[in-house]
């Protein structure tokens, strides 16, 4: 039954790129290898206003692009953490291991895969950005798919600026020479772009929107973005005010933590922000997410990669019931029904990622299953890291024991300001494990040498906070694009 209503509910599936803006020059793979006739060809296309709706659906559709979503993202957030080992055979993708072992070089293709699918997205933001406001159409529709628009752009400079440090930063499409071979802009003024473009975004969109448009952005997505922005400048009374708003707008926790995660509990009331993924049979690129798939159970649902590491097991408090909504070891039997192969090749899986066996595989496995981004309980741990440093005691304990008691687990009392962040950091660690933030926290909070050495893994302090640049990239430059300290 639940298949059936996957298969035809009514939500509105926002496609790709192709789709939307076939021939559109935003959609090349490669950032620096921008075809200098692409601007007349988007300048064609941007007439009506449904143009507007597809270049803004198109990059929405990009969120679910192969090196957006699965094996690039996997390695530089989760394997390259404490949280996640490599996962699946041994010899299938060993070129993994580099991220879980740090010994990955520049020429690492990985690492040129997640350069050029984030800046793929922000090409399609700056085509939107650029061309929409030029078009007749509904001045409130059209602010908001520019709002829209700029929330993506911030996520993508976001991603790039916590992987590489400075970056080039384009906020149009490439016009004269030098911004076809841009040079890498200081993170600091990144960041502000990417404050700028979420502040704007956040005076625009909607609280919400109707059936057919869930999972766009919205106000509350702008705001939390924002906030988690700001707890990586550090900005605590930022982030205090941004939070306090977002906590305004009716988000709730989801009281059963494994729900969060399950077909039916995507874009409920915890979600702030998710990738959207449907199965839509006879076309089944037009919602080609991979993330649940090559995390799957390996030889049963999927590829097995990225797979909870023992010692993220041992993270867990006792009692604490997102040890089981978290991770899927074999043999067992999951509240669904499907009894784990017992002899998996891993120990243990993503059950984040774990999608049922009756649902529809039409178009392969768990290719429906959304992705999330921002959960309300995240915006409550900001909210409690922000009070506490600020020396909200409080404040900070009422955030944090909202997060432990759906948990299952008694509330914090009373701990000092250094005792209460070590308890928040921890808390983060096992409330968003394996949902991609875990190692960029470890650097912000000046850990990552301490916790990853501690584990053996050949992280070089001073030097793999940050990933190097793609080669590729340095040498479509010309030497241009500069590399990072150390590689």
């Amino acid at each position: 039954m639940e298949s059936m209503i996957r298969k035809f509910r009514s939500r509105a599936i926002i496609l790709g790129c192709t789709l939307a803006l076939s021939g559109l020059a935003a959609c090349k793979e490669e950032f620096l290898e921008v075809d200098p006739q692409g601007q007349p060809r988007a300048e064609d296309f941007f007439v009506t206003p449904e143009h507007a709706i597809q270049s803004v659906n198109a990059i929405y559709g990009n969120l679910r692009e192969w090196k957006v979503a699965t094996f690039a993202n996997l390695a530089l957030t989760n394997i390259a953490s404490d949280n996640a080992d490599k996962g699946s055979d041994p010899g299938d993708a060993s070129f993994m291991n580099d991220f879980d072992n740090f010994t990955f070089t520049p020429t690492q293709f990985i690492l040129a895969d997640y350069w050029a699918g984030q800046y793929q997205g922000i090409n399609l933001t700056n085509q939107a950005i650029t061309n929409i406001p030029n078009i007749t159409m509904g001045q409130q529709l059209q602010e908001r798919l520019i709002a829209e628009a700029k929330f993506l752009r911030a996520y993508h400079y976001f991603n790039l600026v916590r992987a590489f440090g400075d970056v080039p930063l384009l906020t149009r499409p490439p016009v004269e020479p030098e911004e076809l071979n841009p040079v890498r802009t200081p993170k600091e003024q990144v960041y502000q772009q990417i404050i700028t473009d979420l502040t704007d975004a956040a005076a625009v969109l909607p609280v919400s929107y109707d059936a057919l448009n869930v999972g766009r952005a919205t106000r509350g997505a702008a705001l939390s973005m924002l906030a988690k922005v700001q707890l990586y400048q550090r900005n605590w009374q930022e982030v205090l005010n941004l939070t306090n708003q977002v906590m305004g707008l009716g988000y709730a926790l989801t009281p059963n933590y494994y729900d969060v995660f399950r077909l039916s509990g995507e874009n409920n009331m915890e979600s702030v922000f998710e990738v959207q993924a449907l199965t839509v049979p006879g076309n089944c690129g037009a919602s080609n997410l991979q993330w649940a798939e090559v995390q799957g159970v390996r030889g049963q649902f999927g590829w097995g990669f990225a797979t909870p590491s023992e010692d993220l097991v041992n993270a867990y408090e006792e009692g604490d019931e997102r040890l089981d909504a978290t991770i899927l070891f074999r043999g067992e039997t999951t509240p669904e029904g499907d009894v784990i192969n017992p002899n998996a090749p891993n120990p243990r899986y993503n059950q984040k990622a774990y999608v049922p066996s009756f649902v529809t595989r039409d178009c392969g496995y768990a290719k429906d299953q959304n992705m999330r981004i921002l959960r309300y309980a995240e915006v409550l741990l900001m909210h409690a890291e922000a009070a506490n440093e600020l020396g909200m005691t409080q404040d900070a304990l009422d955030a944090l024991n909202q997060v432990r008691e759906r948990a299952g687990l008694d509330p914090i009392e009373t701990a000092s300001q250094d005792e209460l962040r070590n308890l928040i950091w921890q808390e983060r660690r096992v409330e968003l494990a394996l949902e991609g933030d875990r190692f960029f926290d470890l650097v912000r909070q000046g850990r990552a040498a301490q916790v990853l050495q501690a584990l053996g893994k050949q992280f070089t302090e001073g030097v793999n906070e940050v990933y190097p640049i793609p080669q590729t990239q340095i040498d479509l430059s010309g030497g241009v694009l500069t590399q990072n300290p150390g590689y």
